[in-house]
């Protein structure tokens, strides 16, 4: 293959481009990890722990201060954003918001580290995230290897939340609990930021990243009325960005579950005059702080 073919772009996406020779070059660059640390002002603890090896998935916990020994604390599941191709539950901005979360609301913060494309194609980011609630679960009776779950967490309060594709993933998951179940777990509430799923021009990239997909009606990108009236949870929040192109497909997720069936409540808070995932640009501003406020009042909620 001539020099200038094998460079021909085939395919170019907001996050990557594919080349003729079906190579992949992300277009972001990776941002900044931090590694697991005990922050001095809040007392937040936060640890890695390899929950699979075959593939790889871990998972970063954050322990708030414990005001008893015994102390048993609700857990939040969350699945960071990225578009299915960048980002860390180690990345500096989800390791701050994570932490802060913990600290604010009282909370157990488990977050993902999935996998991610092109290294391993969409449903690999599902797969793992739902390997993860699965392992989370295994201690509920009390005798699962991680002793800050064990000892820690109440699983009669656990919280699924997440922005962007993580918020897409979030969805998933708690579909899938309320479908097959989830023993010795109780999930309340879901939190999805500014979620994807079908409807922009974005679709174009999903499809692509998940070569098993089924098309624009693939339940994980378009889910249906049938499959929203089986969320396995009792509360959604659902924040929209008003500058953001995904906004008008948060917007549609929140009217087919009103209209779908579903028992539960959901709430949809719109962030005024903000971009997609502005937050993680400055989690010290104002409207940061009111999202996070938000966030953290719903996991508070009795």
């Amino acid at each position: 293959m001539a020099p200038s073919a094998v460079n021909e772009v085939v395919h170019e996406f907001p996050f990557f481009k594919v080349y003729k020779d079906s190579r992949v070059e992300l277009v972001w660059p990776e941002c900044p990890k931090t590694p697991p640390s005990t922050d001095l002002v809040t007392g937040v603890q936060s640890k890695d722990v390899i929950i699979s090896n075959e593939p790889q998935v871990s998972v970063r916990i954050f322990l708030p201060e414990l005001r008893t020994p015994n102390q048993k604390l609700p857990l939040l599941l969350f699945v960071h954003g990225g578009g299915f191709v960048m980002f860390s539950s180690s990345a500096i901005p989800y390791h701050v918001l994570c932490s802060k979360v913990a600290a604010d609301a009282g909370v157990i913060v488990v977050s993902v580290e999935y996998g991610l494309f092109p290294a391993r194609p969409i449903p690999a980011c599902y797969e793992d995230s739902w390997k993860a609630l699965q392992w989370v679960a295994s201690h509920a009776d009390g005798s699962g290897s991680e002793p800050w779950l064990s000892n820690h967490a109440d699983f009669g309060k656990v919280f699924l939340g997440g922005d962007s594709g993580g918020g897409n993933i979030s969805h998933t998951l708690a579909f899938r609990v309320g479908s097959i179940g989830l023993p010795g777990v109780k999930v309340v509430g879901m939190i999805l930021v500014h979620p994807f799923f079908g409807g922009t021009e974005d679709d174009k990239m999903w499809l692509y990243m998940c070569p098993s997909n089924s098309g624009l009606d693939d339940p994980r990108l378009n889910p249906g009325l049938e499959d929203l009236a089986r969320l396995g949870c009792e509360r959604v929040l659902i924040f929209v960005a008003e500058k953001d192109d995904l906004r008008v497909v948060g917007k549609n997720y929140y009217e087919k579950l009103k209209k779908s069936g579903w028992k539960g409540s959901v709430e949809i808070v719109e962030n005024e005059n903000q971009v997609h995932c502005f937050y993680l640009h400055n989690l010290n501003s104002e409207k940061a702080a009111e999202l996070i406020h938000k966030f953290v009042s719903f996991l508070k909620q009795d």
